[in-house]
């Protein structure tokens, strides 16, 4: 029988995502474009599971934004819209964790005219212990 533990990473965004510099009155979050800086974070062992995310937004407008994971987009409603700040959790199908450094960023969809601020995510795992 496997035994798991439960692990996570918080990475730190502060960024705004928009088509235009000031399109929300932020200015303690940095100006990003259509998308984040891709941040780094450790897994620090072979085999993860259930991997999910948990993003904290502010002001997300329309569907269709994209979190990508080692480069690959999570399936389904990434971030929802909703007023003000909101703490949105997504299942990681359609991406994989690996041992060491792995990648997460948001994509604006540029279709749409949204301005949304990303603050914190955190990206949670079970990880196997012996």
């Amino acid at each position: 029988m496997s035994h798991y533990r439960s692990n996570y990473a918080l990475v730190e965004f502060g960024e705004l995502l928009a088509d235009r510099e000031g399109a929300l009155d932020v200015p303690w979050a940095t100006f990003a474009g259509d998308e984040s800086t891709e941040q780094t974070f450790e897994v620090p062992v072979d085999g993860a599971v259930d991997g999910y995310v948990t993003v904290q937004a502010l002001d997300v407008d329309a569907y269709g934004h994209e979190i990508l994971v080692n480069g690959d987009p999570l399936s389904g409603f990434d971030i929802p819209p909703a007023s003000g700040w909101q703490s949105w959790m997504d299942v990681m199908t359609g991406a994989t964790l690996h041992e060491g450094e792995n990648t997460i960023q948001v994509r604006r969809d540029t279709d749409s005219r949204d301005a949304f601020v990303v603050g914190t995510v955190r990206v949670n795992w079970r990880e196997p212990v012996a």
